[in-house]
């Protein structure tokens, strides 16, 4: 890979940069900057005459976002993390002497859009009734030696924005300084994240944390990352789940523990995923996945509101109402309502035949729970907008579930579909060892066949079932999935600060 060549943009402003080194100015300076407000603090509470006399000594600084030249006066706008505001710069005010160099040399001359500045002034309205600041002082604070990207804007609202994904994915950072718009989607995430933080805090659930890197990749059926540790000269893998290693801090005595966890899974790309990735797990003893049910609806409804201010939210052209209760629907009856297929008592072969004539792909590695599950996402969940639990599924497509307490052949599990996606997975737990082994040795059967993504025999996890846990309700979250539906995003890429993208060439 080459070194990228410079624009002559980029070569101006180094040429710049140098000229400021000599006349002995830093462009880089170590100091602390004096700030005592911000941008949206002045233009939210400055009313003028009313309380002029608490906006007479302001300092802020920000970067530059435009400048307009008024001869012995510019106009410049600057932004920081609330906001933007017009400064008034004038000649005599930055330079009361003779010497008029520090404007005419520096701010004319050397000073670019895209320059981190401070500024020390007074507050005051312009005559087109804008609130500004009349600059007494500034300070360069970083020279930007790479020009921004042009955002055309008129009456104040950009109409040229920055849309290119590739763009905007690659340099999040100048996507974050040119699409104001981006900064409060990520905003809405922490917002949303400290709701159900703060949901689970207060129902007594302990956050706590637990190995990315594993020896065996359990919890799901996934394909994972797979590394090596050198100095045990063994090989490891990225988590694909947390699962298991909740569970066991259940054996030890913990009642309700949680985790926002960073997963990582070896598969494809597309809109609503990306092989890194945030999970909410929580699991909690003597529960079931009933009560889990009524617990999600809490937790999303509170959710709602904290992130929007209501429990409904605007995703695309259509509304969806967070507000609880939700529909529930097995996953037997999901799938007889969409295709006209009755599949609850048929064998793998039948529903082999099943996926050939609704012209579902059927892999001959997959076994029973696998060519269910194609089904339901191929024909089934897409139509489910509103959240809908989907209930009770069948045995082998869930390994760590325990059996349905009245329905032979099921388990008791739940997956909650939301714009026709899952956002969550919930079980009652499997917590009988010898079960959970037979379990364990059947995924072991379809690995064997060429399922890249059974799960492997986790005998560590296996010992402590053995000890014993408790009856327990556990669920995972996905966390951008989420995010997505409350920040009305259509591609995860969207909420997430840096998405996996191709590594990037230079020439």
């Amino acid at each position: 890979m080459s070194k990228p060549q410079l624009s002559e943009q980029e070569i101006i402003r180094r040429e710049k940069l140098q000229e400021l080194e000599k006349i002995g100015i830093n462009p880089y300076p170590a100091a602390l900057y004096p700030i005592n407000t911000a941008a949206a603090k002045i233009k939210n509470t400055y009313r003028g005459e009313e309380n002029k006399e608490d906006f007479t000594d302001v300092c802020v600084a920000g970067r530059i976002m435009s400048i307009r030249d008024m001869g012995k006066a510019n106009f410049a706008v600057i932004q920081d993390e609330t906001g933007k505001i017009q400064l008034y710069i004038k000649q005599d005010d930055i330079c009361p002497g003779e010497d008029k160099s520090l404007f005419q040399t520096v701010w004319k001359k050397l000073i670019d859009i895209g320059d981190f500045i401070g500024v020390k002034g007074y507050v005051f309205t312009t005559k087109t009734g804008e609130t500004s600041i009349h600059v007494k002082e500034f300070t360069l604070l970083a020279k930007a030696l790479r020009p921004l990207p042009v955002v055309k804007e008129k009456d104040g609202e950009a109409f040229d924005e920055v849309t290119d994904p590739e763009f905007r994915y690659r340099q999040r950072y100048a996507d974050l300084i040119v699409n104001p718009g981006v900064k409060e989607q990520f905003i809405k995430r922490t917002r949303m994240v400290n709701a159900i933080r703060s949901f689970l805090n207060e129902q007594g659930a302990l956050e706590v944390d637990t190995p990315v890197l594993q020896s065996i990749p359990g919890g799901a059926a996934a394909r994972p990352f797979i590394t090596h540790h050198n100095a045990l000269d063994v090989p490891m893998y990225l988590r694909i789940a947390n699962e298991l290693y909740l569970k066991r801090l259940l054996v030890g005595g913990f009642e309700w523990v949680y985790e926002f966890s960073r997963n990582f899974r070896n598969e494809g790309m597309d809109r609503t995923h990306n092989p890194e990735f945030t999970i909410l797990e929580f699991y909690v003893a003597y529960k079931d996945y009933l009560w889990m049910m009524e617990t999600t609806e809490a937790l999303l409804e509170k959710t709602a509101v904290a992130v929007n201010g209501s429990p409904v939210v605007k995703i695309a052209d259509k509304e969806i109402s967070f507000k609880a209760p939700y529909k529930r629907i097995s996953m037997y009856e999901a799938i007889k309502e969409y295709t006209g297929f009755d599949i609850s008592q048929m064998d793998e072969a039948g529903i082999r035949d099943v996926c050939h004539q609704l012209g579902i792909h059927a892999d001959v590695k997959w076994g029973k729970g696998k060519l269910i599950d194609e089904i339901f996402s191929e024909k089934c969940e897409a139509n489910f907008i509103q959240p809908t639990f989907i209930t009770d599924y069948p045995v082998e497509m869930s390994p760590l579930t325990k059996k349905h307490r009245s329905k032979p052949g099921l388990v008791e599990r739940f997956e909650l579909i939301i714009n026709g996606k899952e956002i969550a997975n919930a079980y009652s737990e499997l917590n009988d060892p010898i079960e959970q082994r037979e379990r364990f040795e059947d995924q072991a059967k379809l690995m064997e066949r060429g399922d890249d993504e059974a799960m492997f025999i986790d005998y560590d996890f296996l010992r402590a079932l053995e000890y014993g846990m408790p009856p327990t309700s556990g669920i995972g979250f996905g966390v951008d999935r989420l995010c997505m539906l409350l920040t009305n995003q259509q591609s995860i890429q969207d909420v997430l600060f840096f998405p996996m993208m191709r590594p990037e060439t230079f020439s």
